[in-house]
């Protein structure tokens, strides 16, 4: 499998908590390496930028309002088959329905409070990372 890198975010729910070391420690153990890594407070501008394509969804005004309301983490993540990967350790959106040891199972508050976003592919992936990273900013 090859070498590839996803795109995260640490999500106010995690950050308000203390939680980004526990969090971190999670993706780390599923052999991803963070090789970029910075604590923002997203603009709701920045949040209706990058959560555009829920735009006219019943769930885009909360979603926007939660993800500036406090600092995130974003963070570039690379490994073997790193999205799908990351993917598979986030867990299910639905807390409820995620599997044990995955970090919302253990640290999601509901569905909206989530704990952690994660690229779906690695078009989306480039498309993301781009938005909070420059290529220098991306240390592996």
């Amino acid at each position: 499998m090859a070498i590839e890198r996803t795109f995260s975010i640490l999500k106010p729910d995690v950050t308000a908590r203390n939680l980004t070391g526990a969090v971190n420690a999670r993706i780390e153990a599923a052999g991803l390496r963070i090789v970029a890594q910075r604590r923002v407070r997203m603009t709701r501008a920045q949040a209706e930028t990058f959560y555009a394509v829920h735009k006219g969804r019943g769930f885009f005004e909360e979603l926007v309002a939660m993800m500036s309301s406090a600092p995130v983490v974003v963070q570039v993540l690379e490994g073997e088959g790193a999205i799908a990967k990351y993917r598979e350790v986030m867990g299910a959106t639905d807390p409820a329905k995620a599997a044990p040891g995955t970090i919302r199972k253990d640290f999601a508050r509901s569905v909206g409070e989530n704990s952690v976003h994660g690229s779906d592919a690695p078009g989306t992936a480039a498309i993301e990372v781009a938005q909070f990273f420059a290529g220098n900013d991306i240390v592996g």
